[in-house]
């Protein structure tokens, strides 16, 4: 097989994305050299490939600029209602590539390029992942607002610009992070040697005891690099000092006859950075705004002279550290004041710089034109991204009544129409709820409306239901028992016009489960928002070859609709479309193959599945079951070598929570199969295991686009959606998953005989916790988990410290059920988790609810994992090199008659057979039936023969979920919000570009007025 095309290659042929002027290309070189002299300072001689990356990013920016100052001109101008999308996270990516796309500069960029003598795909490479989120959420958050842009909608993204982003994952010896020396008290001398910190590190763990015990307090932990990603500058963004605002902190509250009045305050200055947005192909450009803490500038000169001076510059990086890092945990909830910060922060500069906005009257304006609010939530919907924004409740109350002198009631009717909550999590653990006595020390105006909002909402509780104290307590927002807590999500739900949920199985629980008291009094206000993924970068980006295929059998339009993919089911039996769906797979798996080998250095079989498992580390998800069954599978091969076995490479990656021991050691678990598993001759490329390092936004680029299998494999009702299965579906993997989250709708829209589920539903989940949960009876009833589970237990996987996954083990057996969570710390007593490799330390407790009943699905996966196998082994695909096979030698087969060890061939086309040893065989003829055995069987004699019906049956299944993944495109989750929550309707109205005039632009809404 020939060498696959590169994407630049691709790029280069004739493309969806127009052809390529002379002109542009020209234009695009003039600037890019411009750049390099004029803004970089460099020429050719002393250039570096960063130094290429940013003047071509400038370039490209350059034809940003013009479209984002008429975009905003426009807005200003027209009016429009704007839509507000607060969020503590956006997991943008990259930019460079996905703004060519969407400005249609691709293959202009690929060609001005070229000429210069330059590498594009070795500059995109450079770029740095804005890593600004932990997963799905601030994923999702970047999906949307590609859609809002490509929608017309006249929308913003507010968050935090944070120094560092989601932590750079290193593994070291099967390890996430390293091991270093962590000073809790000033010390003198330094750290100890490598050597003596793993001895001490040991030794704690022989005796049971924390770590954290070196030279008085001092300790060695496992900590994460942190991600530098704006070390070498960030060329998208433009800070905006002239809009920079005050956010207050701490201090009292006096109360007098014209209202609370807030004092004595902190305060810590938040400076605008905006990123642009771009639309795709419509010149609307949007913006992303994301705050940086600054400290004021108003230290006394007096204190120059005393000597506290520099002390009080250095004091600077307290109020600063509020940007300085993301939190790494989404699905755990932290009660610290540095986050508690991060939240108020962010949302108090929004609400200023959104009234400020609406207060104006024209571009750039900053004087109040509007000063009466009852338009207010006609011109502004806020989105509050998960509870992270819930504190812009009681700050828009507290603008309103304290500073703008609203009454109560009219403020508070104004700030529930104006909010709308996403809910994210129906997991208790990760569920918000801020301590009131740190809410009082930090926001003691923000308590105190809480307060009122609370007593006025059970006020009307116990009116509908006059001494039903139960239900008082059930829904009020403050938490009474134990310590004084404020729940968030009950808060969002209160000071909301609109809740909802992220998929349908996920919303009905919201409704019926997690807040059924406040949906059977507000049934109108829930509401389902099923999650969607934006074709633009996981499409048009990442998989070129599949979207020019598919826009040569449906046209171009499906890039904005994705409904449009529908079309394809009329080629399901086409061969030849079969076959180039399977050849651009195949040259995506030989593509991430040489990839692996480099960074990896494992030997890939790219015609083996890619079983693909990519996501956050947490027991929910279940990277555990997809270890047992890695080692189910190895032990089958060690039993009989020589039987049938379809080759597979199973890959998993995702970041684990600092602070999440389980999930750490799971990584380790992993890693440790992996080794021995990759290091078995008896296995040798039947099967392979990879843990991805670092898994991020560009990696997910790559792996998708070769996946075979996406594992989405959630304990029945615990995942809220996913986006990752979405973007598995579109880009050509079949799915293997639960009936959980959005694989529910995935069915519905492909049949659930286009995808592998399996398990419980959370019918039997339910059924299950009120009957009871016993791992014994099933490790004590099924052979093959019992082996696995003595192997991991005995130290098979760990020979030189056999007890150190007995954790693993003791959580399968005993906390992995229903239950309440139980606290655990790092001290100086023996811990439930007592491996010393736990990133909590001292006074750092971290919660953890087991309940995700691996082992109840264990005998079900399994075997649809051997209906997985069975699929593709008969399944046809073009793909190995002519004249190689990892079996060993090749010979000719005869015409019309194919051979392949393991491996899939496309009838019709030459394919080489294998003359290895005991290798399995596939064998077909023109009209004959597919038969399979060993080299031994290569002369004729057949095995009970598989119908040539099934050769193609699994590309063809491929193409049925292509062609059902319309429905999960992020524009039409955001059609859905603008139509049902914020009551504005997307416009196909394409902003003239900045060489044309203004008033060029053609509106085409449906009632010819902008949104």
């Amino acid at each position: 097989m020939s060498r696959p095309l590169s994407d630049q290659e691709r790029r280069k042929q004739i493309s969806i994305r127009g052809i390529v002027g002379a002109e542009s290309v020209a234009e695009l070189k003039r600037g890019f050299n411009r750049h390099l002299h004029f803004t970089l300072v460099k020429d050719r001689n002393v250039a570096t490939p960063r130094d290429y990356y940013f003047a071509l990013a400038h370039t490209v920016r350059d034809h940003l600029v013009g479209r984002w100052i008429r975009t905003q001109q426009y807005y200003y101008e027209k009016d429009p209602k704007r839509i507000y999308y607060l969020s503590l996270e956006f997991y943008m990516g990259r930019t460079l590539q996905n703004t060519m796309i969407n400005l249609g500069l691709q293959n202009a960029c690929d060609e001005a390029i070229y000429q210069l003598g330059l590498d594009m795909e070795e500059l995109e490479e450079i770029e740095e992942d804005a890593g600004l989120g932990n997963g799905g959420l601030g994923r999702l958050a970047a999906c949307f607002l590609d859609s809002m842009a490509t929608l017309g909608l006249a929308a913003y993204g507010y968050g935090i610009r944070y120094e560092y982003g989601i932590f750079n994952q290193k593994i070291r010896d099967g390890w996430q992070a390293a091991l270093v020396h962590i000073r809790s008290v000033p010390c003198s001398g330094p750290a100890p040697p490598r050597e003596l910190l793993r001895g001490r590190v040991e030794q704690a763990r022989m005796e049971k005891r924390c770590p954290c015990s070196w030279r008085g307090g001092d300790g060695f932990v496992e900590v994460e690099e942190a991600d530098d990603w704006l070390r070498h500058g960030n060329p998208w963004e433009k800070a905006r000092p002239e809009y920079m605002l005050p956010v207050h902190f701490y201090g009292r509250v006096e109360h007098a006859a014209t209202g609370a009045k807030w004092v004595d305050t902190q305060v810590v200055l938040a400076l605008p950075y905006d990123t642009p947005v771009p639309g795709y192909m419509n010149n609307t450009v949007n913006t992303m705004r994301l705050w940086s803490a600054r400290a004021p500038n108003d230290f006394n000169l007096r204190d120059f002279n005393v000597g506290d001076y520099i002390q009080a510059v250095l004091d600077r990086n307290l109020a600063e550290n509020i940007s300085r890092v993301l939190y790494p945990n989404d699905n755990f909830f932290e009660g610290k004041e540095l986050r508690l910060k991060q939240e108020y922060f962010v949302v108090a500069a929004t609400l200023q710089d959104i009234i400020r906005r609406f207060k104006a009257s024209k571009f750039g304006s900053t004087d109040s034109v509007r000063t009466v609010f009852d338009s207010f939530p006609d011109q502004v919907a806020i989105q509050l991204n998960d509870t992270h924004p819930a504190m812009a409740i009681p700050e828009l109350m507290r603008i309103f009544v304290d500073i703008e002198k609203l009454p109560w009631n009219k403020a508070w009717d104004i700030t529930k129409q104006t909010f709308a909550y996403t809910n994210h999590t129906v997991l208790p653990e990760a569920l918000e709820r801020w301590p009131v006595d740190l809410v009082e020390k930090l926001l003691p105006r923000h308590l105190q409306i809480i307060y009122e909002i609370n007593q006025r909402h059970l006020d009307h509780i116990a009116s509908l239901f006059p001494n039903d104290v139960d239900r008082l307590r059930r829904m009020s927002l403050i938490e009474e028992g134990g310590t004084k807590r404020i729940n968030m999500a009950h808060l969002c739900i209160v000071g909301s016009h609109a809740v909802n949920g992220v998929a349908k199985i996920h919303s009905e629980i919201v409704k019926t489960e997690v807040f059924k008291d406040f949906a059977a009094l507000e049934p109108e206000k829930f509401q389902n928002k099923t999650n969607g993924i934006t074709p633009r970068r996981w499409l048009l980006l990442c998989n070129p070859g599949l979207a020019e295929l598919i826009a040569e059998k449906i046209g171009e339009d499906y890039v904005r609709d994705l409904s449009q993919l529908t079309k394809l089911h009329e080629f399901v039996d086409d061969d030849l479309f079969i076959r180039e769906v399977a050849k651009v797979k195949q040259e995506n798996k030989v593509k991430f193959a040489l990839y692996l080998e480099k960074e990896y250095k494992v030997k890939i079989n790219p015609s083996s599945m890619f079983d693909v498992h990519v996501k956050r580390i947490h027991e929910y998800k279940r990277q555990l079951m997809n270890c047992l069954h890695i080692i189910t599978m190895y032990n089958r091969i060690r039993r009989d070598p020589a039987k049938l076995f379809v080759p597979r490479t199973v890959i998993i990656g995702g970041k684990a929570a600092p602070g999440y021991h389980m999930a750490k050691m799971i990584i380790k678990l992993i890693n440790a199969v992996a080794q021995v598993v990759n290091n078995d001759p008896v296995v040798g490329s039947k099967l392979k295991v990879i843990f991805l390092e670092n898994y991020r936004v560009s990696l997910a680029e790559k792996v998708i686009p070769a996946t075979d299998l996406s594992e989405q494999i959630s304990t029945a009702g615990t995942e809220a959606s996913g986006t990752g299965n979405m973007k598995f579906m579109l880009n050509g993997a079949l799915t293997i998953g639960t009936m959980d989250g959005a694989n529910v709708e995935m069915a519905e829209e492909a049949g659930e005989e286009n995808l592998f589920i399996f398990g419980m539903r959370v019918e039997d989940v339910t059924k299950l916790d009120r009957e009871g949960y016993n791992a014994q009876e099933y490790y004590d009833r099924l052979p093959e988990l019992k082996q696995v589970i003595d192997q991991i237990k005995s130290g098979f996987f760990s020979p030189k410290e056999p007890d150190l996954f007995k954790d693993v083990v003791n959580m399968l057996f005993y906390h992995d059920r229903s239950g309440s969570p139980s606290p655990v710390r790092c001290s100086h007593r023996p811990l439930p988790y007592s491996h010393p490799r736990i990133s909590a330390v001292a006074d750092s407790p971290f919660l953890r609810c087991y309940r995700f009943k691996v082992f109840a699905d264990y005998e079900a996966y399994v075997k649809c994992q051997e209906k997985v196998s069975e699929l593709y082994l008969v399944s046809a695909s073009p793909g190995a090199r002519r004249g190689s096979c990892e079996g060993g030698t090749t010979s000719r087969p005869g015409e019309g008659v194919w051979w392949g060890c393991a491996r899939r061939w496309v009838p019709g086309e030459e394919a080489p057979g294998c003359a290895a040893a005991g290798g399995p065989w596939l064998k077909a003829g023109p009209g004959a039936n597919v038969t399979r055995g060993t080299r031994a069987q290569a002369s004729g004699r057949t095995v009970p023969p598989l119908s040539l019906q099934n050769s193609k049956a699994w590309t063809k299944m491929v193409i049925r979920n292509i062609a059902a993944a319309g429905k999960f495109s992020s524009d039409r989750t955001i059609k859905e919000y603008a139509r049902d929550i914020w009551h504005v309707e997307p416009s196909d109205l394409k902003i003239p570009p900045p060489n044309e005039p203004r008033d060029a632009a053609e509106d085409k809404t449906p009632n010819g007025t902008a949104a």
